[in-house]
């Protein structure tokens, strides 16, 4: 599925082929992020080709996954391990890292620049990296792309020192204004791009018991206040003799019935009394404060929730339009878990050798302690409702099973009757057996449906379950067209 290919200068070797048992490796894992430089991990043994042809810092290495054409991985050997297990083995351990890394290599000059544009300023950055690894034996050059980063004003005043290319992005531009930074190549160009938001929203769902096959949720509720205590400038001491390093400040009580604090209410409800405080020295009076406090606890009191999830890539056969990307947004529906909400992709790991260990990792998200109460009343709810589901259908399951019965006692009084030609008993046991058949497509209607099931899609229970139930037949079939044409025939006979 995947080819891993090294470079050192024009010269290719590859070291790692779907098709050839003899190139492998023996373990291969990449890691895409947002604002990281991409990695990729892999061990070697000696018979491998490229056991004895990497050089750190200068060999390149390339993964791409051959049905898709895709290039997952492009970069360089960072870091060789070597070791020997206790069986004898001895094999060698690569750390390589993607071309963002390259920033890493170029140091900045110093320099004033004043009512500048973001993209100019990004591209004074991306000419003095360019200008430092020119000639380099290896191409570390960046065209400046797409820059879509802006602020109020759409300028900057800022100054450069001499810290490395990729922190003085993040110092001066990342930190400060937000934005993401993407490597891409086009035409055999490197671009690097400063997006505000890298990906778009995307409508292939990630659902369960379709191709979720694992998630686990973490809520981080450290940063919620409940109790916070505003705090305004700082109160003179009307003893001139006082040392005390800390100084009283402007609170609230005045404005809020003696009590210095505001609660977030819900918040308190669940995680009881946390209490923090909050300075704002520019502030004077009570009301501002207390109008600045109340704007804080509701801009900033929320539970951080991440999810860590395994999904089948179900574009790779046909199944799915479109595989899932770094910075995309998916559809994530786990009824169960009460999760029916758009997630951005933040990390990606693929396993070159066990793909269907691939992970992807959702951003932080922050919900409000009322936002999250619900969610949770919300997963158990639907849990309930589907524990009284599947006892409804086991009752169903169980009346049809009894109607089952019925018809099968039905068709065999039928098949005695015929054999002794009583017609009137045969007349009785056909309206029996139509009386029984139409308590069966009664039982089968009262069926609640949680999800419809094909051979295809999952419902209640799963596609190949549902293959299994399509191959069930009835072990002696009844024709009830030809029985009842061997009735009239009966009829007939005697009649004359």
């Amino acid at each position: 599925m995947y080819k891993v290919t090294l470079m050192n200068g024009k010269q290719e070797t590859v070291i790692h082929h779907p098709a050839f048992n003899d190139l492998k490796v023996q373990t291969g894992q990449v890691k895409q992020g947002i604002n990281v430089a991409d990695s990729f991990s892999f061990t070697i043994l000696p018979d491998n080709p490229g056991f004895h042809l990497i050089r750190p810092l200068r060999t390149l290495v390339t993964v791409d996954h051959i049905q898709s054409g895709k290039r997952e991985f492009e970069g360089r050997v960072l870091m060789p391990t070597e070791s020997m297990d206790d069986q004898g083995k001895f094999m060698k351990s690569f750390l390589c890292e993607g071309e963002l890394g390259y920033l890493n290599d170029s140091c900045q000059r110093h320099g004033e620049y004043r009512n500048m544009t973001i993209a100019a300023f990004f591209k004074v950055i991306v000419d003095c990296h360019n200008a430092e690894v020119a000639g380099d034996e290896v191409d570390k050059k960046f065209q400046v792309g797409q820059v879509t980063v802006t602020n109020s004003t759409d300028n900057v005043y800022r100054y450069l020192g001499y810290e490395s290319t990729l922190d003085s992005i993040f110092d001066k531009l990342i930190d400060r204004l937000g934005g993401e930074l993407r490597v891409r190549k086009q035409n055999g160009v490197r671009y690097l791009d400063y997006l505000s938001k890298i990906g778009v929203k995307k409508t292939t769902e990630i659902r369960l018991a379709k191709n979720l096959k694992s998630i686990e949720k973490e809520a981080d509720p450290s940063e919620i206040i409940t109790r916070l205590i505003p705090l305004g400038v700082s109160i003179e001491s009307e003893d001139e003799g006082a040392v005390d390093a800390s100084q009283a400040r402007l609170t609230i009580a005045s404005v809020n019935g003696g009590r210095d604090y505001i609660e977030d209410e819900a918040a308190k409800q669940i995680y009881g009394v946390v209490a923090k405080s909050e300075t704002w020295d520019d502030i004077t009076l009570p009301a501002n404060l207390m109008t600045r406090g109340k704007q804080f606890i509701s801009e900033n009191n929320r539970v951080k929730v991440k999810y860590v999830l395994s999904a089948l890539d179900l574009s790779l056969i046909g199944l799915d339009p479109e595989s899932f990307e770094v910075g995309n947004d998916y559809p994530v529906i786990n009824p169960v878990m009460g999760i029916d909400e758009k997630l951005r992709v933040v990390e990606k790991t693929i396993d070159i050798i066990h793909p269907n260990t691939n992970s992807l990792s959702i951003g932080d998200l922050f919900k409000t302690a009322s936002q999250y109460q619900n969610e949770m009343s919300k997963a158990q709810k639907n849990v309930v409702q589907l524990q009284n589901t599947i006892h409804r259908q086991a009752k169903a399951i169980g009346g049809m099973k009894s109607q089952i019965d019925k018809v099968n006692d039905a068709v065999n009084n039928i098949e005695w009757t015929l054999k002794d030609s009583d017609l009137e008993a045969l007349n009785q046991a056909v309206k029996q057996l139509q009386a029984t058949i139409q308590e069966l497509n009664d039982a089968i209607g009262d069926m609640p449906i949680y999800q419809p099931a094909t051979e295809t899609v999952d419902g209640l229970f799963s596609a190949p379950d549902k293959k299994k139930f399509n191959l069930i037949t009835v072990s002696h079939p009844v024709d009830l067209d030809g029985l009842f044409a061997k009735v009239e025939a009966l009829e007939g006979g005697n009649n004359g």
